[in-house]
This record gives structure tokens, C-alpha cells and sequence, in this order.
């Protein structure tokens, strides 16, 4: 049964991530500054207070990785160019996820060619955008690799018998959901915009959020 907490934790999430993507499609600035971060923050709420319980240290981990996620959402709203800052943070956060990911899941060497597909959909993408990155084309390149670890990890919770299989699927969709949102990120920016890309974007990443945020108590 999902506890009343957990409905309430994903209902103000999808209406504060409503609100940031109709103040992003109507070039509302005041409203997307204050509901880009906030959408966040409900997340952060969630996974430290309302989605109980939790195992330590995955669950420290996870709050871990939504707080460095919110500290990105800030760098890259702010009026002045912070992208890489903002990357910054979110490649922090992704280092969080791949301690939590790992938690209860040890590395194994037979696990390394799970790598690899993971690996070459993000240099694909990475390629497309090459020609448009300029001097970001070495913090990009290091994000690309800690996220593919990062929803490599995610998948390899499968093989662990004492992960729990809902928790597993919450935090491998939200990691892919992820990988999508800045799949998106990066196109819109360096190559080729599209009309409804920054909604697919911002509605990937709040998912993948919330997503990685249940797995917790699940």
C-alpha cells in the first residue's frame, strides 16, 4: 500500500515541475527561477523525510546526490553563465548515485562489459554535439563517462540478491531517465534545438529524480 507521505511527495513534485515548464515555455524567468529549484528542494524533502524508510547508507547517498542536484538547478538559473559550474554539481551528484548504486552491490570484473553499451550511446550523442561544445569539450567528456557509470551501476543492482527488485527498477528507469534529460540538455544547447525539447527535459529529470528518490524506501 503507498503511504499517504509518498502520494503527497510525487503530487506537489509533478504540480511544482508543471508550474517550471510552463513558466519555461512562456520565457517566464521569475517563475522558472523560483520553480526550477523548488521542484528540487520537494525532491530533496522527499527522499530525506517523506519516503520512508530507508537502508544507510543508500538513503544518505541518494539525499546526497538530489541536494548536489540542487545546488546544479540554482548555478544554472542564475542570471550569469554557470553551466560549468552546474555541471560540476551534477557530476558530483552522479558520483553520489554511483556509491549509493553500489551499496550492497560490490563491483565485480565480469560486470565491466555491461559497461560498454552504455559507454558508446553516450559517445554517440557526445559526437553530435562535438562541433558546438568549444571549450566545454573536456568537463562534457567526464561528465559523459561518470553518467554512463552511473546508470551502469544502477543495472548491475539487478545481480545483487540483497537489492530489493522494486528498488532496482525505481533507480535503473530514473538512472535512464536521466541519461535521456541530458541527452536532451546537450542537444538543445549544442546542436539542434527542437520545440518541445526543453519540457522533455525537464520533465526526464524530475522523473528520473523522483524515481531514484522512491527506490529508497523500496
Amino acid at each position: 500500500m503507498i503511504r499517504p507521505s509518498t502520494l503527497l511527495f510525487v503530487a506537489a513534485t509533478a504540480i511544482s515541475a508543471a508550474f517550471a515548464i510552463v513558466a519555461a515555455a512562456r520565457h517566464d524567468r521569475q517563475g522558472y527561477y523560483l520553480f526550477k529549484p523548488l521542484t528540487t528542494f520537494i525532491i530533496l524533502l522527499g527522499a530525506a523525510w517523506l519516503v520512508q524508510p530507508g537502508g544507510q547508507p543508500y538513503r544518505s547517498l541518494v539525499v546526497l546526490g538530489v541536494a548536489l542536484s540542487l545546488a546544479g538547478d540554482v548555478l544554472l538559473v542564475l542570471p550569469a553563465n554557470r553551466f560549468a559550474l552546474g555541471l560540476a554539481a551534477f557530476l558530483l551528484a552522479h558520483v553520489a548515485y554511483i556509491a549509493a548504486f553500489s551499496t550492497g552491490s560490490p563491483l565485480a570484473v565480469s560486470q565491466l562489459a555491461w559497461l560498454v553499451p552504455f559507454l558508446a550511446a553516450s559517445v554517440a550523442i557526445t559526437a553530435y554535439v562535438w562541433s558546438g561544445l568549444g571549450k566545454l569539450r573536456a568537463p562534457v567528456l567526464l561528465y559523459v563517462a561518470t553518467i554512463s557509470v552511473m546508470v551502469w551501476r544502477a543495472a548491475m543492482r539487478g545481480q545483487a540478491a540483497a537489492v530489493p527488485r522494486a528498488s532496482f527498477l525505481l533507480a535503473l528507469l530514473g538512472a535512464c531517465l536521466f541519461v535521456t534529460s541530458d541527452a536532451i540538455l546537450v542537444i538543445r544547447r549544442f546542436r539542434r534545438p527542437f520545440r518541445t525539447a526543453h519540457a522533455l527535459e525537464l520533465a526526464a529529470y524530475w522523473a528520473a529524480q523522483v524515481l531514484i528518490a522512491l527506490s529508497v524506501r523500496a
